[in-house]
């Protein structure tokens, strides 16, 4: 539903996007993840037709984007970061402007504003303007006009940035809910979005694709990967349970945070300490509020694979 094709995109001396090649699924949510200035928001606008590519191809649903740019926008739902809407306009008035502007017309066209409106419950804010709307209902607004016209590919840059705990469990789930039938590509900084809707996660840094695999893929990387973690129940232990576990084969080291009287054992690689980690902890009767498997930090992958870029976090 998405190709991109060795993508670049150069401002005079600056490459943003530099030879960039990914393919997107239907039903694949896709996470593009990277440093502030990786290029992103720049591939984002790239794929949406917004800006033309220095050399390169995008195709969406067997469109060429430059050669077809309608059909290929028909195709497409996409939402700019921060939501951009005419602020004076109401929420009725802007939903209507995008239903002319997507040529929808009679029982169509009344069907889909409806759906829309009722899908995102904007029901009660219709005949309120815009500028005076919430982030949460904005947000909202800005995802009603990229699906109005029900498009096959959605290309969303930071859905839930600026958004509470609660705002942003209702975007990601109705985010989910939508997936089994379209590709979206979700730019986003917040590596917690990765877990929670993202089927497959590409990581860029100056323009450049550094990973692409599925998250457990890529937190499978992380030196964090079967690492154990304990939380004592009793603080003063820790000095002796650090030294057991620093004894048990196939631990590489151990870290403790003391402020969370928590310990990790973090293995060498290729180990799996949890077994005997398990058993010695029975064994000498250790008080713990918890023993977890990790499965690795995301955060760490994202850190040692863009660590050499320069860019800013």
């Amino acid at each position: 539903m998405i190709e991109v094709s060795a993508l670049t995109k150069q401002y005079g001396d600056l490459t943003a996007v530099r030879d960039l090649s990914f393919r997107v699924a239907p039903g694949e949510v896709l996470g593009f993840l990277g440093p502030n200035g990786a290029g992103k928001s720049t591939t984002m606008r790239m794929i949406t037709g917004f800006i033309a590519p220095t050399s390169g191809r995008v195709a969406v649903c067997g469109h060429d984007v430059a050669r077809e740019p309608l059909a290929a926008r028909r195709a497409l739902g996409y939402l700019p970061e921060g939501s951009p809407a005419w602020s004076e306009m109401t929420t009725r008035a802007f939903l209507e402007f995008i239903a002319d502007v997507r040529a929808l017309r009679g029982a169509q066209r009344r069907r889909r504003l409806e759906e829309t409106v009722t899908r995102l419950a904007l029901g009660p804010v219709l005949d309120q303007s815009i500028e005076t709307l919430s982030k949460g209902f904005r947000r909202r607004v800005g995802i009603a006009q990229a699906i109005l016209h029900d498009p096959p590919v959605l290309v969303l840059d930071e859905p839930t940035d600026g958004l509470d705990p609660n705002q942003k469990h209702e975007v990601r789930a109705f985010i989910r809910e939508m997936a089994p039938g379209k590709t979206i590509v979700i730019s986003t900084h917040i590596l917690e979005e990765v877990h929670a809707i993202c089927t497959r996660a590409i990581i860029i840094a100056r323009g450049r694709l550094i990973a692409d695999d599925r998250p457990v893929a890529l937190e499978a990387r992380s030196r964090y990967h079967n690492a154990v973690t304990l939380t004592l129940a009793r603080p003063d232990d820790r000095g002796r349970i650090e030294a057991a576990l620093r004894a048990v084969p196939g631990v590489a080291e151990v870290e403790a945070d003391a402020a969370a009287a928590r310990l990790t054992a973090v293995p060498a690689p290729g180990a799996e300490p949890l077994a005997a980690i398990s058993a010695l902890a029975a064994n000498e009767q250790w008080h713990l509020d918890g023993l977890r498997l990790e499965h690795g930090r995301l955060d760490e992958v994202f850190r040692a694979a863009t660590a050499d870029t320069g860019a800013a976090p």
